[in-house]
C-alpha cells in the first residue's frame, strides 16, 4: 500500500541486524512482508510472459530506463585503471563515488515532484545496488538493495499495479545489463560465492521471474536450457536464458561442472516446479543468511518494525540451510548431484510428483538425463569471501 507522501515521515535507511538472531526480527518484519510480497506479485506479473511481449510503459518506467543508462554512461568517465591485481579495479570507488553524489537527484527526476520527498530514502538502496565499493564485489545482497530499491517507489506510488510487467522485462532486464557491464569492467569478484555450489555467481531474482516466464512455454523444456543454440536465440527474451548466456560467455568448461546447480535444476519437470523451488530456496539461500541480511537497510518505507499480519513466512527451520557438495557417491553413480536441498525449505524441489526423478529429489534417485560426456564430474570451486568480510551485500 503506498504511502501519504504529505503526511509521512521519511528517514535515512540503516541496519538492523548485527548478530545471527537478529535475522528472525528481519524475518517478523513489515519490511520482509514488503519485499517477498513485492518478489511473489511480479512474479505472477510475468508468467508466460517473454520480454518482448507488449505491456504498459509509463512515464515512471521509462525514466527509470533513461536513469540507467545515464549509470552506464558514468562508465566511460572511469575507465579501468592499471594495477597490479588482477581483480577489483580501483576505478570502480570513483564511479561509486559518483553513483552516491547523484543518486538522490536522479531518483528525483525518476519519481517526479510529487514524490520527491521521499527520493533520498529511496536513493540509499540505489546507490548500494551495484556493489562494494571497499571489496569491489557484487552478490545477491545488493541484488537485493535494487529490489528494494523498487519495493520503494511501489510503496511512494511512483510505480503502479499496472506497472508490474514492465517493471520485471524492462526495467529489471536493463538493470542486469548494467551490473553485468560494471562486473565485467572493474573485474568484480562474486560477493559470498560457494563457487561451483551456488546456483550463481552474481544473481537470484531472474532465475525466479525468469522461470515464470518460461511457464508453460511450448518450446523450451527445462532440458534445454544448458543448450548453448537455444540459449543464443533466447537470451534476449527470457531473463533465466540471459543468466545463462552470461554464465556461458565468462565461464569455461562443462556447464554441469562450472554451474552444478542449474545442471541440477536442468532435471526438474517443469517450469512451474522449478519456478516454486526458487522463490523458496531465494528464502533460504539469500533472506534467511546472515552474511546477506547484516547489510540489508530499513528506513521508514521498508521498516523493522514487527509485521501486524505475515502471510510471507520464513523457512520453517532457524537453523542455516546448507548447499554442501554431494556425497562421493552420488557423484560416482554418474547421475546429478542431490545437494540443492535447503533443509530449511524442505527440499524445494523434492515431493512434487515428478515423473522424471531430477537430481534434486534428496530421495538419492538419479536423472534419467546422463551426466555430459567427457571426463568426471570433478567440480572446481571458486574461493569463497569469508562471512566475516561482508557476505554477499
Amino acid at each position: 500500500m503506498a504511502v501519504s507522501i504529505d503526511s509521512h515521515e521519511f528517514c535515512i535507511p540503516k541496519r538492523e541486524v548485527f548478530i545471527a538472531p537478529d535475522v528472525e526480527k528481519w524475518e517478523k518484519s513489515e519490511a520482509y512482508q514488503d519485499v517477498l510480497g513485492f518478489l511473489t506479485s511480479l512474479n505472477e506479473s510475468v508468467r508466460g510472459k517473454s520480454c518482448s511481449s507488449p505491456c504498459h510503459e509509463s512515464d515512471v518506467t521509462l525514466r527509470l530506463l533513461a536513469m540507467l543508462d545515464k549509470m552506464a554512461s558514468w562508465l566511460e568517465e572511469f575507465p579501468p585503471v592499471d594495477q597490479p591485481q588482477r581483480y577489483g579495479n580501483k576505478a570502480f570507488k570513483d564511479y561509486y563515488s559518483k553513483l552516491a553524489s547523484e543518486a538522490e537527484s536522479v531518483v528525483r527526476e525518476v519519481v517526479g515532484e510529487v514524490h520527491a520527498r521521499g527520493s533520498g530514502e529511496a536513493s540509499v538502496y540505489l546507490i548500494e545496488s551495484v556493489g562494494n565499493s571497499t571489496r569491489i564485489d557484487y552478490g545477491t545482497g545488493h541484488e537485493l538493495a535494487f529490489i528494494m530499491f523498487l519495493t520503494c517507489l511501489f510503496k511512494l506510488g511512483a510505480l503502479k499495479q499496472e506497472d508490474s510487467h514492465a517493471t520485471v522485462t524492462r526495467v529489471f532486464k536493463r538493470y542486469l545489463e548494467l551490473v553485468r557491464q560494471l562486473q565485467l569492467t572493474y573485474k568484480m569478484e562474486p560477493a559470498g560465492s560457494q563457487g561451483v555450489w551456488s546456483l550463481d555467481d552474481y544473481q537470484f531474482v531472474p532465475f525466479i521471474w525468469g522461470s515464470s516466464q518460461l511457464v508453460m512455454n511450448p518450446k523450451i523444456a527445462p532440458e534445454m536450457f544448458t543448450s548453448p543454440e537455444v540459449v543464443e536465440q533466447n537470451a534476449e527474451d527470457y531473463l533465466f536464458l540471459g543468466c545463462i548466456k552470461f554464465i556461458l560467455q565468462v565461464k569455461t568448461g562443462p556447464f554441469a561442472e562450472h554451474s552444478n546447480q542449474l545442471w541440477n535444476v536442468s532435471g526438474v519437470q517443469s517450469w512451474s516446479k522449478i519456478n516454486q523451488g526458487l522463490i523458496k530456496m531465494y528464502k533460504a539461500e539469500v533472506l534467511h543468511k546472515f552474511p546477506v541480511v547484516q547489510h540489508v537497510l530499513f528506513g521508514s518505507l521498508l521498516s523493522i518494525s514487527e509485521a501486524q499480519s505475515r502471510l510471507h513466512q520464513p523457512p520453517s527451520s532457524l537453523t542455516s540451510p546448507s548447499m554442501a557438495p554431494p556425497s562421493m557417491s552420488s557423484r560416482a553413480s554418474g547421475g546429478r548431484s542431490f545437494s540443492v536441498d535447503c533443509s530449511a525449505t524442505a527440499a524445494p524441489f523434492s515431493g512434487m510428483g515428478l515423473s522424471r526423478k531430477p537430481s534434486l529429489d534428496v530421495c538419492g534417485i538419479a536423472t534419467a538425463r546422463p551426466p555430459p560426456l567427457g571426463r568426471p564430474m570433478t567440480p572446481k570451486t571458486m574461493p569463497a569471501k569469508e562471512a566475516s568480510e561482508g557476505g554477499t551485500a
